[in-house]
């Protein structure tokens, strides 16, 4: 049975925090029971998975509006380098992964419900911020980074949303769960890459939506998000609920971090999410540098319009995380994730292969005259080598929508082996009846712990990646791509040497247990 508490008599130091608890509290709940979960608590934890995805979703969407954003900086009079635009879009990933430490042990502190209401409010400050400098172009750089870094709080909605919902799944459907809460966030990534040109009167839509005669308007999709994000709080308030049998200190949560596996796990982590957000972050401007030539603003660019293309890799590793969950779920989370490096290797060469047969677009002399936009016109040559690298194009993007569906299994996969191994450690050495019960509802516990890290470790590839491709010490921006996929593709042997070695080799502690 569920209960709710107002009352503080009613609050023990078993069974939640030692102080008066408002709210939606439930005391009572054991989803290991099947009678319990198939009478209250698959209904209550559905509830509650549905309104964790919308918070997510708005979170992520909001921690990658840069992604989108910086790419038409230019239409609207902001005349940033390319490394700039990198350093604009890398910054929230840096901060949301600080954020995710403390966002995980805010679930058991203060309650999944509360912080889901404190983490949406959270969402306003950066998207007003946006909205209000937008329309400024003569605001400093070092002033949009530190509003980029606001943005972050986005990021730190998918810990607290992730180690909430652990709380309310049984062992047996976790990974369908975490995946399908992970990939509702995940969806929010190409939700702002897709709809953001469309919002700020840009084109989008595969060219289907043409450009306003008005111009960029960006401040629109700062001042939507804002609202969302208050909807999303009110949701929360009235429709999730905090779990007393989920409190613990921070210093019982963070025993997990003298456990080898919680780095292990947070390594690999790196190589799935960490490339999901990564790339994500990047893709606009990969695009534009890449495959789109615009001289001048005032005068069309032509080539590939990234707003055209630049949300599918988001979409794609979104719809792949629940698969990933699933397939951990059947065949085992460390098969899964071996397969899923092997994968992205093949994808990344792939890439490499495309930029490989992409062809120099001349550039005018460094003593050239600017040219007039009113009697602007492209040379034969540049028109040549933009035509050929179209061509080229749809091979990029079908082998980096490859890398994107792997990431999107691996980060399911990844997160379905996080409470396997933590109930592992816990019940080694422990005897059948109650001492076992406590060492696994412990091990809940400990998991959240451990996913909330290697979330935050993890995104630390959203920061490196555009980093990488941003590459101060390469003069060109086309050479400093491939030599990021190079890093790239040798960082994912190396996950995939350390899976086996740890997880899969025969005779191993997780191999044994099937991890």
């Amino acid at each position: 049975m569920t209960s709710t508490i107002d009352s503080p008599t009613q609050s023990t130091h078993d069974v939640g925090p030692p102080h008066r608890r408002t709210g939606r509290w439930i005391d009572e709940w054991d989803p290991e029971n099947p009678a319990f979960w198939d009478a209250t608590g698959r209904t209550v934890a559905r509830r509650n998975l549905i309104w964790s995805v919308f918070g997510e979703h708005l979170g992520f969407s909001v921690w990658l509006l840069w992604s989108a954003a910086a790419a038409m900086l230019a239409k609207v009079g902001f005349g940033f380098s390319p490394q700039q635009l990198f350093w604009l879009v890398a910054v929230p990933n840096l901060v949301g992964s600080l954020l995710r430490l403390p966002y995980t042990f805010a679930v058991p502190k203060f309650g999944g419900r509360n912080w889901a209401v404190f983490s949406a409010l959270m969402l306003v400050v950066p998207t007003l911020l946006f909205a209000h400098f937008v329309q400024r172009p003569d605001t400093p750089y070092w002033v949009f980074i530190v509003i980029a870094a606001t943005a972050g709080v986005g990021g730190g909605n998918f810990a607290s949303s992730m180690a909430s919902i652990n709380f309310f799944y049984p062992m047996r459907h976790k990974g369908a769960a975490l995946g399908l809460n992970a990939a509702g966030g995940n969806l929010g990534v190409s939700v702002i890459q897709f709809f953001l040109p469309i919002i700020v009167g840009g084109a989008g839509a595969f060219g289907l939506v043409k450009a306003s005669q008005e111009g960029i308007v960006l401040q629109r999709v700062g001042y939507l998000y804002a609202a969302l994000a208050v909807v999303a709080a009110v949701a929360a308030y009235f429709f999730m609920n905090n779990l007393a049998t989920a409190y613990s200190r921070p210093r019982q949560q963070l025993a997990v971090v003298r456990d080898r596996h919680t780095w292990i796990m947070s390594f690999l982590y790196i190589g799935t999410f960490g490339s999901f957000i990564g790339y994500s972050a990047a893709m606009p401007l990969l695009i534009k540098i890449n495959f789109f030539n615009q001289p001048l603003p005032q005068v069309p660019g032509i080539g590939i319009n990234f707003a055209y293309y630049a949300f599918l890799g988001a979409l794609v590793g979104s719809f792949t995380r629940p698969l990933g969950g699933w397939l951990a779920d059947r065949f085992g989370g460390a098969r899964v994730t071996l397969a899923t490096f092997v994968a992205m290797i093949v994808g990344t060469l792939g890439i490499l292969a495309a930029l490989s047969r992409l062809h120099p677009v001349p550039k005018p002399a460094a003593d050239a005259p600017a040219p007039d936009p009113a009697t602007f016109e492209y040379s034969a040559a540049v028109r040549a080598a933009v035509e050929h690298n179209e061509g080229v194009f749809v091979w990029f993007l079908l082998a980096f929508l490859f890398v994107f569906a792997a990431t999107g299994i691996g980060n399911g996969s990844t997160y379905r082996m996080i409470p396997l191994i933590r109930r592992q450690r816990a019940v080694v050495g422990t005897a059948e009846g109650a001492e076992r019960d406590a060492a696994v509802a412990a091990s809940t516990k400990e998991a959240s712990a451990v996913i909330g890290i290697a979330g935050a470790v993890g995104a630390l590839g959203g920061f490196l990646i555009p980093i990488t491709f941003s590459a101060p010490w390469v003069a060109d921006p086309v050479s400093a791509t491939r030599t990021a996929f190079w890093i790239f593709a040798g960082f994912y042997v190396v996950c995939l040497a350390v899976t086996w070695a740890t997880y899969l080799r025969k005779g191993s502690e997780m191999a044994k247990a099937g991890v």
